[in-house]
């Protein structure tokens, strides 16, 4: 530290007029170590200026470089952290607050030390020391000049003391007394000398003259002393006369004692007896409210809810230690027990009867809803019912056994009610799903009940077969030339879409208000849970409370939640039910119903999940959609299935395939159906499916096919599935529309090969021989010298192709490719049009080997190009 010291002062503090007097090596707190140097500094001119000065290391070489100095005046306060314990760490406040990490306690003591001595001799005290050992802050330090900075690690700073006027005007005149005191130093301090040992022994004189003084002064005390021995004789002749006066005080004090604490005794029990009077004193008129009040008018509820509060009140005070042993204590409190046992049985009797005439009262506007498909409003009945909801409060806190009997009859009496309501609501839905009474009986209603006939998996088979009926009727009306895909047309199935709509949109917010007023009216807490699922049979039995709750103790939050949970599932018991057969029957009328079903549930499931994804409607709805999904996905089966087992003519040619038609149809419905839906991933998965067994049973009906090639029926069938791709643009069937694409066009190029190859069918098989010998090594000059191929032998074919021969082999062809093609698809002039270029560029190759290996030969077709492109255009318009 020395040699940093001196290299501090030599490179940066010399050349500045400054003189280091303390350094301490720092680091910042809570940094990363990059360590400087604090030092302290005065200026070696007058008037004298002192400062802190951070010196750091220049990254580029191995010397200091002077980074930040601040004035002494600017620092208020320095907190040395901890004044008992050792700790490197301190703060300076200036203008900021910088916090630094000393390098040993040692070194920050010194540091902090050095800045008090400055603060004391420069700056008048003005720095606050915070957290600084009292050592460090001694006043006193030795007097002399400051030492220099290169005597030892510790620099200690001189006190310098001005002189007072008065001392410098004794300096002045004891030197202006001596003529030497300025020229001769060590004379005047000599004089000095002389002059302090003659003040010394008149001092000494001084105190001996005074030793008779002292004789005097003792003779005093010595009197003294007589003086007070009398008066300790009087005095205690003074105490033995107060004797008994002390006594008969002492005798006053305790009686005062013994009255005072009887009046002490008084006020606690005057406090006592307040306390149970005011807590345990029920008024009159309360009283009267719970035994006689009229709990069916608003003020006779409001009466009837602030007498039971204040009798809550009083059976709950906290006595204290005791009172339970008091006879008006317990005789009160058995009469508060006969008044709440009394008023609970009166309000539960009450609501019971409220109950019971609100089901006749609900049951007698159910005729008026019978023919619209609405369910009942129960806001009048939830409105009149949530008047008693801070009673039922009252009575889930005093008496539970009662409050769970509520529970119980509630349940009882709003699940039959709301099974007819809801029974008739759905047998509404399903008259006008299916049109009429008669065509409801086609279906298999009957009855007001509004049932199916069988159970559900007969519905299931019912479905199947219907499905199928409908897709092998539709086969044969597209056999018959009928341009409809489906029995059913968009009418039906937009009005079943609408009517599956309002069912769920009059089922949601009627379960949504139920369940808002059973937590309401039975002070239920609901919160967005996910608890365990629960069995059907668990919760409609009804024991699950009184398990549970056996004791009469209200039950914990978890278990609240699982009651409103359990009362939803019994009161709408005959949902889930009813939707499933609602669900049968669209399935049963059209098995593509199923797509709206997963649409609309879908989105009534996602919404009721966003609510709260415990609740009943959300659970319910979930497993409906369950069931909806399994009917989607055995429609897709189904389509597969009947794709399999399609059986084509063998007398009529095939045309588009009916599942190919079918696909069509359903690809257009679903696209209009799950547009912006959010179960979008199930049908790009069922679109893969479809469109895998559309291709292997389009390929496996082209291998079966008699009356029209392979290749007809696969140009046909994957042109009618590219082009309704490409017009649906169906995102996750991109790979299969560039499929469809190539197997139109591969197929098309072998239909058009194949069939060219029969009106020129000699002249092909002559060329096919001449190609063969060059094959074989021949060189293409020398093949005319072939006998088989020589230009007698060309010749000889050629003549028999002239011009009009051509043109009749053309027109024959014409003929048996429009008795391959199907109208419906219309490709008769594509292949037409790629017939014709197909067969010039036979002709341009047939020239070609004219000219290579007949040269000079003068051998030509006796048509030319043009004459084809006439030909071809002459048949075309002639058809």
């Amino acid at each position: 530290m020395t040699a940093i010291k001196h290299a501090l002062q030599r490179d940066i503090f010399t050349p500045n007029d400054e003189r280091l007097l303390s350094i301490v090596n720092v680091c910042k707190a809570g940094k990363k170590k990059k360590n400087c140097f604090l030092c302290a500094t005065v200026t070696t001119e007058r008037p004298v200026q002192v400062k802190m000065v951070k010196v750091k290391k220049s990254d580029k070489g191995d010397f200091y470089k002077r980074q930040i100095a601040w004035a002494l005046r600017d620092l208020a306060v320095v907190d040395a952290k901890d004044a008992i314990k050792e700790n490197p760490e301190f703060d300076l406040h200036f203008e900021k607050i910088y916090k630094w990490v000393a390098s040993s306690t040692a070194e920050k003591n010194a540091f902090i030390s050095c800045i008090w001595k400055l603060n004391q001799r420069y700056l008048r005290k003005k720095i606050d020391f915070v957290n600084v050992s009292s050592q460090l802050l001694e006043e006193s330090v030795p007097s002399g000049e400051n030492q220099s900075v290169t005597g030892g690690d510790e620099e200690v700073v001189d006190v310098y003391q001005e002189l007072n006027a008065r001392e410098e005007q004794d300096i002045e005149i004891m030197m202006e007394g001596c003529e030497c005191a300025i020229s001769n130093a060590e004379a005047f301090a000599e004089r000095l000398s002389r002059e302090l040992q003659v003040l010394d022994g008149a001092n000494i004189q001084s105190i001996m003259a005074s030793e008779k003084q002292v004789n005097i002064l003792m003779k005093l005390l010595d009197e003294a002393l007589k003086e007070v021995d009398q008066i300790e004789l009087k005095l205690s002749s003074y105490e033995e006369m107060l004797q008994s006066v002390k006594e008969q005080m002492d005798q006053i004090s305790e009686s005062n004692h013994l009255i005072h604490l009887s009046n002490t005794n008084n006020v606690k029990l005057l406090s006592e007896i307040e306390f149970l009077v005011n807590h345990m004193d029920l008024a009159k008129g309360h009283i009267k409210a719970l035994q006689e009040g009229d709990l069916a008018s608003s003020r006779g509820i409001e009466a009837c809810t602030n007498a039971a509060d204040a009798l809550l009140q009083c059976m709950n005070v906290a006595l204290r230690p005791g009172h339970d042993m008091l006879l008006a204590v317990k005789q009160q409190q058995q009469r508060f027990s006969d008044l709440r046992e009394q008023f609970a049985r009166r309000l539960a009797s009450h609501l019971n009867n409220v109950f019971v005439q609100q089901g006749h009262d609900q049951s007698s506007t159910l005729a008026q809803h019978s023919v619209e498909l609405a369910l009942p409003n129960h806001h009048p009945f939830h409105r009149d019912l949530l008047r008693y909801a801070k009673l039922m409060e009252w009575l889930k806190s005093t008496d539970y056994g009662k409050y769970e009997g509520l529970t119980k009859n509630y349940m009882d009496y709003l699940s039959r009610l709301y099974e007819r309501e809801i029974k008739d609501f759905f047998e509404v839905a399903k008259i006008k799903m299916t049109g009429t009474t008669k065509e409801s009986k086609k279906f298999g209603l009957h009855g007001s009940s509004g049932k199916l006939t069988g159970s559900t998996s007969s519905l299931n088979k019912l479905s199947v077969q219907s499905s199928g009926n409908r897709r092998s009727q539709s086969s044969s009306l597209l056999d018959m030339g009928n341009m409809s895909a489906s029995d059913l047309d968009v009418a039906d199935r937009t009005k079943f879409d609408k009517i599956f709509e309002q069912v769920l949109s009059e089922l949601e917010p009627l379960c949504l208000a139920e369940q808002d007023f059973i937590s309401k009216f039975f002070k239920l807490q609901q919160h967005q849970s996910m608890p365990g699922t629960m069995t059907e049979a668990e919760d409609l039995d009804g024991g699950t409370f009184s398990r549970q709750h056996n004791a009469g103790v209200p039950p914990p939050v978890s278990s609240e939640k699982d009651m409103i949970r359990q009362m939803m599932i019994k009161i709408f018991r005959c949902i889930e039910p009813e939707l499933n057969n609602l669900i049968a029957l669209g399935d049963k009328i059209d098995s593509f119903n199923s797509l709206y079903m997963l649409v609309k549930m879908s989105h009534h499931v996602w919404t009721a999940q966003n609510v709260d994804p415990a609740s009943f409607l959300s659970t319910t709805l979930g497993n409906v959609l369950v069931t909806v999904k399994r009917n989607f996905d055995k429609c897709i089966s189904n389509q597969i299935r009947q794709m399999e087992e399609v059986k084509i003519s063998k007398k009529s040619k095939v045309g588009i395939l009916p599942f190919v038609a079918e696909f069509e149809e359903f690809a257009g419905l679903a696209e209009s159906i799950f547009k912006n839906a959010e179960r979008r991933g199930d049908l790009d998965k069922a679109y893969t499916k479809l469109i895998r067994g559309v291709f292997v049973n389009v390929e496996k009906v082209a291998n079966e096919s008699q009356k029209t090639p392979r290749d007809v029926v696969m140009m046909e069938n994957f042109h009618h599935i590219f082009a309704t791709l490409s017009r649906l643009k169906i995102s996750c069937l991109e790979a299969e529309k560039k499929e469809a694409k190539q197997k139109y066009t591969d197929h098309l190029q072998s239909y058009v090969i194949y069939s060219l190859g029969q009106p020129l069918e000699k002249l092909n098989h002559f060329f096919e021989g001449v190609e063969a010998r060059v094959a074989q090594g021949i060189r293409e000059e020398e093949v005319s010298y072939q006998l088989a191929f020589n230009k007698q032998e060309l010749r000889k074919v050629i003549k028999e192709y002239p011009g009009k021969e051509v043109k009749k082999g053309l027109d024959n062809l014409y003929k048996k490719v429009d008795k391959h093609l199907c109208e419906e698809e219309n490709l008769l002039q594509v292949v037409w049009h790629s017939m014709q270029d197909e067969f010039i560029r036979q002709y341009k190759h047939f020239e070609g080997l004219i000219a290579r290996c007949y040269p000079g030969s003068g051998v030509t077709m006796e048509f030319t190009i043009q004459d084809i492109l006439d030909y071809c255009s002459s048949i075309a318009q002639s058809h």
